[in-house]
């Protein structure tokens, strides 16, 4: 597929999308448009299959099959291998072409057959490895809500319309190789994070700061044994350490459940199997569900400076994950609490790339003992990137990444990146290019200094500045400002001088001719 027709797909997709937004705020109709598009992937997915399963009976198209053996056989091999199992009067093509059968007829009612089909496909899991995977994966997509329409069969008009634009589209699932349908779901989540304010930052991550990090932790290693992230949101960020290298695993947990529910769709619909993640749903600080495993790979886009119960709860002084460090992070700012539950859980041969507001590199107290216990005891601290403003969807602060290694191959210093000032407009936001992903990717492989832009310092030279990151003092961005020729200055004055005497001459002259008194 052509890079013309992956645009056209999105440009279709959010056409779609605006049929039913009317007054809904964003995340609202994301819930929606996003579980019909999984629900079709769905459809499409089980009838491909099933089709290859009956390539060599007389019936070959799924759609036709009725006999309750040959539908049997093909469930117990789709939940095998697809995990879960659709009958053939359940595929959404069946449910479309029923909803718009006939207008002017109540037998093209669907609601209720279309709730049942989305609960089916949830049931069809159950007793089964993947029923974790898809246990209320619908429950955002209420059917019955007035936001849809005042009357059942408003909402019904709608629905069916909106599944029979869906149902021309080509998702192109037959090309083994083409993740077009992914790319196209990605393109949406980023609309709808434009348009829901500060709700975006909950479960999104720019693209391209995305690509920053899995370029990161995936350099030199075309393989990942376990990729992991403890703020997975929409999931954007481990899915894009899978474009980066082949991961074997997936592991995430999301406190928010709606949010829960779509990096679940969004793993599903990139083809990642369900063996291959585990997404689970809990708040990372209080209950990680993955406690005893160990990361290659640890990514995250943590809530900046979110509230956590911190002293107020003091199991977390005997928590492991933060008991060695001393302190614990403030209770009104838990950026450090998730770098430590992070570390925590990096294996030997981890790298760690987090997004973190600027003030984790320079503030005191607690987060300041924090910050040198990591440097100065772990030393795993590997560099400091700043990025620019006005990056994130629902608030315009800079942020930083920050680099964590547990085998630092440079353990001598910290590398630091002024990415602040490189970046492009787009509308009310800013955002990086490839060409700016590239650089700051290139500066950290290569890691030397690099004029205004890069600076590796030794930790004596952290140390001497009391464990403070904040960028400037190491990166040295300021520009001398061009030298001012004072005697061509006064030149200049006095030539302006001379050239006012003259107007003014010139303005008494006609003040004189019209006989009216002048201003000089």
């Amino acid at each position: 597929m052509t890079e013309d027709q992956k645009q056209t797909l999105q440009r279709q997709l959010w056409s779609i999308a605006n049929e039913l937004r009317g007054k809904m705020d964003a995340d609202e109709f994301r819930d929606y448009i996003l579980g019909f598009v999984f629900y079709k992937y769905l459809s499409e997915k089980q009838y491909l299959y099933a089709s290859s399963l009956l390539e060599t009976e007389a019936v070959k198209d799924y759609c036709n099959i009725t006999d309750e053996e040959d539908i049997n056989a093909i469930r117990n091999e789709s939940l095998q291998t697809l995990g879960y199992f659709l009958r053939p009067g359940e595929l959404f093509s069946a449910i479309t072409e029923k909803g718009n059968a006939n207008l002017e007829e109540e037998s093209n009612f669907i609601l209720e057959d279309l709730q049942t089909i989305l609960n089916n496909i949830e049931s069809s899991t159950m007793g089964t490895e993947s029923e974790d995977d898809f246990d209320k994966l619908f429950e955002d997509l209420d059917l019955a809500s007035t936001k849809l329409g005042r009357t059942p069969n408003a909402r019904n008009t709608l629905i069916a319309k909106v599944l029979a634009h869906l149902d021309k589209i080509d998702f192109g699932l037959e090309e083994s190789d083409s993740d077009v349908l992914g790319d196209a779901y990605e393109y949406l989540i980023g609309q709808f994070a434009s348009g829901a304010g500060k709700k975006a930052g909950e479960f999104y991550t720019p693209q391209q700061v995305s690509k920053i990090l899995a370029k990161l932790v995936t350099l030199d290693k075309p393989r990942i044994k376990s990729a992991y992230d403890p703020t997975c949101g929409s999931g954007s960020l481990l899915l894009r350490i899978g474009k980066e290298a082949e991961v074997s695993e997936f592991f995430g947990q999301e406190l928010n459940r709606t949010t829960y529910n779509l990096c679940r769709m969004n793993m599903i619909l990139h083809d990642v199997h369900f063996r291959q993640f585990d997404i689970r749903q809990e708040d990372t600080l209080e209950h990680p569900q993955h406690r005893d495993d160990r990361f290659e790979a640890v990514v995250a886009n943590p809530p900046f400076s979110a509230r956590w119960k911190g002293k107020d709860n003091p199991l977390y002084e005997t928590d492991d994950r933060f008991s060695q460090y001393g302190r614990l992070a403030p209770k009104t700012k838990a950026d450090f609490a998730f770098v430590q539950h992070m570390v925590y859980q990096m294996a030997e041969n981890a790298t760690m790339a987090v997004v973190l507001p600027h003030g984790v590199l320079f503030r005191g107290a607690a987060e300041e003992e924090i910050r040198k216990y990591i440097i100065q005891e772990l030393n795993y601290l590997d560099a400091v990137i700043g990025l620019p403003a006005n990056l994130f969807y629902g608030t315009s602060i800079p942020a930083c990444i920050l680099v964590f290694k547990k085998c630092r191959v440079h353990d001598d210093n910290i590398l630091f990146i002024d990415a602040s000032q490189h970046f492009e407009k787009s509308g009310n936001q800013n955002m990086l290019t490839d060409e700016h992903v590239e650089k700051i990717v290139d500066a950290y492989q290569k890691r030397g200094a690099v004029d205004r832009y890069a600076y590796v310092a030794s930790l004596n030279e952290v140390q001497e500045n009391g464990y403070n990151l904040n960028i400037p003092r190491y990166v040295d961005t300021f520009e001398e400002e061009e030298l001012v020729d004072i005697d061509e200055v006064a030149r200049d004055l006095r030539a302006l001088e001379l050239d006012m005497e003259e107007t003014d001459k010139t303005i008494a002259g006609f003040c004189k001719e019209l006989r009216i008194g002048s201003p000089f």
